[in-house]
């Protein structure tokens, strides 16, 4: 699906829109919602959490994500809490883990030349990465790159429709040598941990990554498909999108679709 350049920027402008839509079919789904990203001309901050409930350390993260998003409701900070799978080995499996984010954080661990990876772990526009509840250190470098201007631009529409979701992207990334990263986000969670190093608990998790597609950039637009799960709840959920640099991980733009 190709988008003209005058149809983006009537939607960007709109902002948010949710439209009806019918089929000439009568077994077919009769409504669908439509959500456009808006543009950041003033930089953004992309903020990816490495977290599990099987670590001890990272509730304090989490609740210092949390309180980042809540103080700041208008700013373009996108975060994206990653729970990895590798201390599902410690006595209790987190229900939102996933091999997948695991290998993500090991990719950072190459781009970036770290000795180690660990929880809580937070990496920003895949620049800079930091002990993820460190409060000092993350709105240092999140407030550097909401003052940078970004490197490339993207806009998406996301259209939901009889459970699955199209997003319908344009960008000027470089071709060959970006990736689209699309997550599909689930706002907010809630789990009581019986066994590991938060046996009794009861954590709360903001942003958690229930699907991530990695695909590379070959055409400037494009949809991309992906299927919701089971307790998708519209209104609840959001998708965030970015272009990222195959060779040094450095996140070139961003957008965000709420889901209503």
């Amino acid at each position: 699906m190709k988008l003209s350049k005058e149809l983006v920027i009537a939607l960007i402008i709109v902002g948010v829109v949710v439209i009806s839509v019918a089929f000439a079919d009568s077994k077919t789904v009769k409504t669908g919602q439509v959500s456009t990203s808006t543009a950041d001309t003033k930089g953004f901050a992309l903020v990816e959490l490495f977290t599990s409930e099987g670590c001890s350390s990272c509730p304090p993260a989490d609740a210092l994500v949390a309180k980042m998003l809540d103080d700041n409701p208008q700013a373009p900070i996108y975060l994206m809490a990653y729970h990895v799978d590798y201390w599902d080995r410690g006595g209790w499996k987190d229900a939102f883990s996933d091999p997948n984010y695991s290998r993500r954080q090991e990719q950072y661990g190459d781009w970036l030349h770290l000795s180690t990876i660990y929880t809580p772990q937070i990496v920003i526009n895949g620049k800079t990465e930091l002990v993820g509840s460190n409060e000092t250190a993350l709105f240092k470098a999140v407030s550097a790159r909401l003052r940078e201007s970004p490197a490339q631009s993207l806009t998406m529409i996301s259209t939901v429709v009889n459970g699955k979701i199209d997003i319908a992207y344009q960008t000027n990334g470089l071709l060959g040598k970006s990736n689209l990263v699309i997550g599909l986000i689930q706002k907010s969670g809630q789990s009581s941990v019986k066994g590991g190093e938060n046996s009794g608990m009861t954590l709360n998790h903001v942003q958690i990554v229930r699907k991530l597609s990695v695909e590379p950039l070959s055409m400037t637009s494009g949809t991309l498909h992906l299927t919701l799960p089971g307790d998708y709840k519209a209104k609840e959920w959001e998708v965030i999108a970015f272009v990222q640099d195959k060779a040094s991980g450095a996140v070139l733009a961003a957008a965000r679709c709420e889901l209503l």
